[in-house]
């Protein structure tokens, strides 16, 4: 069986089950029953490995709580052992009551937070186990214990159709949408600004981390492929933080499946660290992320900030500012409301940006580029440490309607890409002097000076004078027939 219709075959269980029923409670209670299965092949790697080096292998979790003793004991056959194998109701009681609470306290006794220890311990404390049927658990782990993980041609499949669950869970509903940025969007964000090896890069609202995954991967593929710039790509390269539990489980399996083997996610509201405590340790080289719109922060949240607002984003984006090392280089996805509002905390905090970062550029993208969102978005890119004195707009125009079955691609990214590097002026692009904005708002929404004009609409009168003088010409000619004929 492929691993197409293993996942497909795990949601039609997931459906009948009276405990999962919604597109997010299907990604949820894969993904915990995934992680377990991808845990116990990594244990059984290390184990080979030390076995090869004539060492003992000491496993993390105890013999009663792996993958082979509880999901899937086997015969001498390699059959599924019906004799002591869980099912029914003791199946959903031992991982309700036993599996779940054990794993759940690695997070008390793990060393330190970046240890596998440690996200088991968070992921389990976090999710429960929504799958009421025993028999319907047995089969899904039976399905899932299928799927091969060791191989890097294996995880590599396995993490692209994670993604397209992960876009059509953004697609099934509004709470599912903000965990999902177009990945043709991100990738052209992450060319933009080029992270090398040796630099951090940083996620303050990952979601389902798909700006770290894109990020890994044109790292991995652009880096020379010794030890140490591995080592350095998996443990000292990607961080990121998300505050929701869902989002954040998707987000470490999302990484893991990734080839990432104990992703640096923090499970945390970002917004509620003030931004006066960020010291240089806490900076980073890159920041790239699409923080929530449209949410409203409560007042004490407020307070960790120096401009007071509840819209989310707009904290996000001086956490972000703050976050940055002298040098450093963003691409932020924000509302492009953000540009042109007019209260006082908009207006100060575009005045902030555009004193202490250099904003080079700003991406306008269609309306329907997030699906189901139904908001216009522009993508900041922007260099701190130096004030912005000229900014290149660029408008991007798919030439469709975008939406669900229209959705962006890479083509559709391709011109800005070419375009963004020598930064001309065509029809879609312009740039912009800082110093000809309106000193007292600091408008920066998009008005492009380069559109062709459009011919003026003519008045009444001169379309009722061209049509008596077209009236006029037809009878000339129709009195030219008579006369011929």
């Amino acid at each position: 069986m492929n691993f197409e219709q293993a996942f497909k075959n795990i949601d039609n269980l997931l459906y009948k089950d009276s405990g999962a029923d919604s597109e997010l409670d299907y990604i949820g209670q894969t993904s915990w029953v995934m992680f377990l299965r991808y845990l116990d092949e990594l244990e059984q790697d290390k184990a080979d490995e030390a076995e090869l080096r004539g060492e003992d292998y000491s496993f993390i979790l105890e013999d009663k709580f792996r993958w082979p003793n509880w999901a899937m004991p086997k015969d001498v056959d390699g059959k599924l052992d019906h004799h002591i194998a869980m099912t029914g109701p003791d199946l959903v009681q031992f991982v309700d009551y036993e599996l779940f609470p054990y794993l759940a306290g690695f997070k008390k006794t793990a060393d330190n937070p970046k240890t596998i220890e440690y996200k088991i311990g968070e992921i389990f404390s976090e999710l429960k186990n929504k799958i009421q049927s025993g028999y319907i658990l047995r089969e899904i782990l039976e399905y899932a214990d299928e799927l091969p993980f060791r191989a890097s041609k294996d995880k590599h499949e396995l993490s692209h159709l994670y993604e397209t669950k992960i876009k059509n869970m953004g697609n099934a509903g509004r709470n599912g949408g903000q965990y999902y940025t177009p990945r043709p969007l991100i990738r052209a964000m992450i060319q933009v600004i080029d992270p090398k090896i040796g630099e951090t890069i940083y996620d303050g609202a990952a979601g389902s981390c798909g700006f770290l995954c894109e990020s890994y991967e044109y790292m991995y593929e652009r880096m020379d492929k010794t030890t140490d710039n591995l080592k350095t790509l998996q443990e000292d390269t990607l961080y990121g933080k998300e505050k929701k539990n869902l989002a954040y489980v998707i987000g470490i399996m999302n990484m893991i499946l990734h080839g990432i083997e104990a992703p640096n996610l923090v499970h945390t509201n970002t917004l509620s660290e003030s931004i006066r405590d960020i010291q240089e340790k806490d900076r980073h080289h890159v920041i790239l992320a699409n923080p929530p719109f449209g949410g409203k922060e409560r007042q004490e949240v407020q307070q960790n900030f120096d401009i007071k607002t509840g819209e989310t984003a707009s904290l996000f984006l001086q956490h972000f500012i703050k976050s940055l090392k002298t040098g450093g280089r963003a691409a932020i996805v924000i509302k492009n409301t953000f540009l042109s509002n007019t209260d006082n905390a908009s207006t100060a905090l575009r005045e902030h940006l555009l004193n202490s970062c250099n904003l080079h550029t700003i991406l306008d993208m269609p309306a329907g580029t997030f699906t189901g969102a139904g908001v216009k978005t522009v993508v900041l890119f922007f260099t701190k440490g130096e004030p912005t004195k000229n900014i290149w707009y660029y408008q991007l125009n798919a030439g469709r309607n975008m939406g669900k079955t229209n959705p962006l691609n890479d083509k559709d990214m391709a011109e800005f890409l070419e375009l963004q590097k020598t930064k001309p002026e065509t029809e879609k692009s312009w740039v912009y002097k800082v110093s000809e904005l309106d000193e007292e708002t600091l408008d920066l929404s998009p008005k492009n000076p380069n559109l062709p004009e459009e011919a003026p609409l003519r008045s009444p009168t001169e379309i009722l004078a061209e049509m008596q003088a077209l009236d006029e010409d037809t009878n000339e000619i129709l009195a030219q027939i008579k006369e011929l004929i």
